[in-house]
């Protein structure tokens, strides 16, 4: 059961963005700018607070790569393991983060939620391959080394 807090919350954006079946996607986006994941009772009382079935709100959400059902930490790392990336040895700053931060393939987000990391198909930024990123800011270059040192400047234990 989620704190009323949340329904509140939902109320607010459903009538910044409408309340129509249209606003379906605005209303979701914002819901998850607001807690870093879709909570799936909250779109639940979404969908019947704007006309939809429960049916077709899951199912947009799914269809959309970015709606995450998943709790997220409050960074949230993307490696990027495109093409490029790989060939220029994602793989092991991957491998450097899941290890600094005691993840792996099968659990994303740190316990203290501080910390998802997920890996991505492409970032967009090929020539500054390896690359990084964490919530919006974009990091080129990354080495295992240069990842963790980013990760304890996060945490707060410096360089």
């Amino acid at each position: 059961m989620l704190d009323p807090s949340y329904y509140e919350k939902a109320d607010e954006i459903i009538e910044h963005c409408g309340r129509t079946p249209a606003a379906l996607i605005p209303i979701m986006q914002e819901i998850q700018e607001e807690y870093r994941y879709l909570p799936g009772e909250l779109l639940t009382y979404v969908a019947a607070q704007i006309g939809v079935t429960d049916a077709k709100a899951f199912s947009v959400a799914t269809f959309y790569e970015n709606f995450s059902f998943e709790a997220k930490g409050r960074y949230i790392v993307k490696v990027c393991d495109g093409t490029a990336c790989h060939v220029r040895k994602s793989a092991p700053v991957l491998d450097a983060l899941y290890k600094e931060l005691g993840l792996g393939r099968k659990k994303h987000t740190t316990d203290d939620m501080l910390f998802t990391v997920e890996t991505v198909s492409c970032l967009g930024a090929c020539g500054l391959a390896p690359t990084m990123m964490v919530n919006e800011e974009v990091h080129p270059a990354m080495t295992p080394e240069k990842a963790v040192a980013l990760i304890r400047e996060l945490k707060g234990d410096g360089v």
